[in-house]
């Protein structure tokens, strides 16, 4: 298809009208959906393996699709959020500049493990910032939303969202990304919850600086961060996946080394997670 005007205009109207049908076909789905065999299937372009619940819907994409996000989200203006550096934006460090340690955390929006990192270790690493111990790069991809099991748009999304919480302020970010990892908010993977734009801004009710805040919603609904969204996503893509140091998400690098397990995956345990930290910091 020729990336002509038209075509443009087409795919934002298309957008549009599935974002506010969101709701109604997440409700479909769920009735359609039964429980079938878990598998190990591999992210497309990413390489990643999850486990997921295969519909017997013969993996119909009912959502908004990665394609026609990314069509819409090329034809907006890019816009780099305020608390970032680097080239487009894409780098995001939180924390005290003079801290000698760097903790890099690798995430995706949709995955369900990384919602229980976040449940189990995330409150440490906000604690650990704000101590000094080290200072957090956050480095976010998609690669679910190109997941041909389950496909999407729900990460890019969500990316875009928290680039919107980060042009509020950096606490406002990690907030954000708390609340949207939290057991309560979390979406199963096979639930594109995230492609609604009124299911983010909810959950952002959830964070004082967000609540009820005009410019983060506007930002959310134009796709103000749309464009970055993908920037981050591409500079994700070029760390983690196969035959790469990190292979599945969570990942951390601490001082430019891997900690985890031989994929490069992060602890779900606290305890472990901060002897993993100790053992690697640079006095």
């Amino acid at each position: 298809m020729s990336n002509t005007p038209q075509n443009k205009a087409a795919a934002r109207e298309r957008l549009r009208a599935e974002r506010e049908k969101q709701a109604k076909r997440d409700k479909t789905r769920r009735q359609l959906l039964i429980g079938g065999a878990i598998v190990a299937v591999l992210a497309a372009a990413g390489g990643i393996g999850v486990a997921v619940s295969k519909a017997t819907d013969g993996g119909k994409n009912t959502k908004v699709s990665s394609e026609d996000w990314e069509t819409a989200a090329k034809d907006r203006g890019f816009r780099q959020p305020a608390n970032t550096t680097g080239d487009k934006g894409t780098v995001v460090v939180i924390g005290k500049q003079d801290a000698k340690n760097t903790l890099e955390v690798f995430e995706d929006m949709r995955c369900p493990v990384c919602s229980g990192f976040e449940q189990a270790v995330g409150d440490t690493i906000q604690k650990d910032i704000k101590d000094g111990k080290y200072k957090a790069q956050f480095e976010v991809g998609t690669f679910l939303d190109r997941n041909p099991m389950i496909k999407g748009s729900g990460s890019k999304n969500a990316l875009s969202a928290l680039g919107a919480a980060l042009n509020v302020s950096p606490e406002a970010f990690l907030e954000y990304k708390k609340a949207l990892y939290s057991a309560k908010n979390h979406p199963d993977e096979r639930d594109d919850a995230f492609s609604d734009d009124g299911k983010l801004i909810s959950v952002a009710q959830e964070v004082p600086a967000l609540k009820g805040n005009a410019a983060f919603e506007k930002s959310v609904k134009d796709g103000t961060f749309d464009k970055w969204a993908l920037e981050m996503s591409a500079a994700f893509d070029k760390q983690v996946g196969p035959n790469k140091p990190i292979q599945g998400t969570p990942g951390l690098k601490l001082n430019g080394k891997v900690l985890g397990d031989q994929r490069g995956q992060a602890p779900q345990d606290p305890k472990t997670f901060t002897s993993l930290v100790d053992g690697a910091l640079v006095k």
